[in-house]
């Protein structure tokens, strides 16, 4: 239960990351409409910083999620029949 916690508030701060990332997009934008090219050029930086951030955290987020279900599910089975001693000749 631990783990699913752990998942829960890893995607909340994913959640809150991907709202941070909208609004310095969208300041982005608006230095860009209004002109203010050198403004939004440092602003632009800032927008990709977190961009890059929050795909790092998406990334680790989902090579967990892959773990944990690598770890509950059975191995798989061979679904092939054993060789017949004939066809071994």
């Amino acid at each position: 239960m631990e783990n699913q916690s752990s998942f829960d508030a890893e995607s909340l701060m994913l959640d809150a990351k991907k709202a941070i990332l909208e609004e310095q997009h969208r300041r982005f934008q608006d230095l860009q409409a209004a002109g203010m090219w050198p403004e939004a050029m440092k602003q632009l930086q800032v927008t990709l910083g977190c961009a890059a951030d929050l795909l790092k955290d998406s990334v680790n987020l989902l090579e967990q999620a892959v773990e944990r279900r690598t770890l509950q599910s059975p191995p798989p089975q061979n679904l092939l029949p054993p060789p017949d001693d004939e066809q071994m000749k």
